[in-house]
């Protein structure tokens, strides 16, 4: 069941927002009766951010799979890098996962879909914990993310409520159409199907800086290299604790992230539950006519016989 449930996954994740409620449960309605049709029917709705990720996915896979490429890449060469090595690819890396949230945003445009910045937060993030994190990648090329992930690739992060199913890990979803590349997007967004320079981009300014920095050195006597050697490492003191607490900040602001993802999901839950009792309500009073008509009837049938 589990190849027939994915398979059905993949095309109702595959629709609109406003279209995958409906499509779930005639799906479900038209397996009735079987584990299959209820399997179907617990499909969660995406919450905005996670359907972004799931059109970029099937719309620009090439694109993706790069991107998810180069976080591996970068996962397995971090190990042997150097303090400012890695800091040049942490800003390469957000310069990219900026770009194709961008592309994303523009995708989510193009089908009449009004995207915020918290939104497009919620994308960046999940594609930045796809860039840190093997199984955030899975999640992601699935197609079948139901929330926004975020990870800081340190701890080990918790998908059992951000796939639709636990076998979409290591699903992949399947391509569709891509949007017309002359309609209107975002001038600094990469077109669809373009693939960004990935490769690790050094400081143009390095060689200016290094050649100034050494005419310095040779020109200063041995005490203002000490001073500057002293300053320098002050100045490394000072960035490691900046740095420490814009970390402790960004984990802050992902932890809002989420819980106002979880509000989104858990107003989406009210939403179906409110249409299921509507449904519920009018099968209800249709019995309660049937049976009012019935008792009118069997009263008048005692009245007529004993008068």
């Amino acid at each position: 069941m589990s190849e027939e449930l994915l398979a059905i996954a993949d095309e109702i994740y595959a629709l609109t927002l406003a279209e995958f409620t409906p499509a779930r449960d005639a799906r479900a309605k038209a397996l009735k009766g079987s584990d299959l049709a209820k399997a179907v029917k617990t499909l969660k709705k995406p919450s905005l951010a996670a359907w972004i990720v799931n059109v970029l996915v099937r719309r620009d896979p090439d694109q993706v799979d790069q991107v998810l490429t180069v976080g591996a890449a970068l996962r397995e060469a971090a190990a042997a890098m150097s303090g400012e090595q890695l800091r040049a690819l942490t800003r390469q890396r957000r310069q990219v996962t900026a770009a194709v949230t961008q592309q994303a945003r523009s995708l989510a445009t193009e089908s009449g879909v009004k995207v915020t910045q918290a939104v497009t937060d919620q994308v960046e993030a999940t594609l930045t914990a796809a860039m840190l994190d093997q199984r955030c990648a899975q999640a992601v090329r699935s197609g079948l993310l139901v929330t926004a992930i975020t990870t800081t690739g340190v701890d080990e992060v918790d998908l059992g409520g951000a796939v639709a199913l636990p076998a979409a890990l290591g699903f992949e979803a399947s391509p569709v159409a891509s949007p017309d590349p002359d309609s209107d997007s975002d001038p600094d967004a990469p077109a669809a199907g373009t693939r960004p320079d990935l490769h690790v981009v050094p400081d143009p300014e390095a060689e200016v800086k290094a050649l100034a920095a050494a005419q310095e050195a040779l020109d200063e006597a041995e005490e203002q290299v000490k001073g500057a050697r002293q300053a320098y490492e002050e100045t490394v003191s000072s960035q490691t604790e900046l740095e420490a607490r814009s970390m402790q900040l960004q984990a802050e602001i992902d932890e809002l992230k989420r819980r106002l993802a979880d509000r989104e999901e858990s107003a989406d839950e009210v939403d179906d539950a409110l249409g299921d009792a509507e449904d519920a309500r009018t099968e209800a009073y249709a019995e309660l006519e049937e049976a009012t008509a019935t008792r009118d009837a069997a009263a008048a049938e005692v009245e007529r016989r004993t008068t």
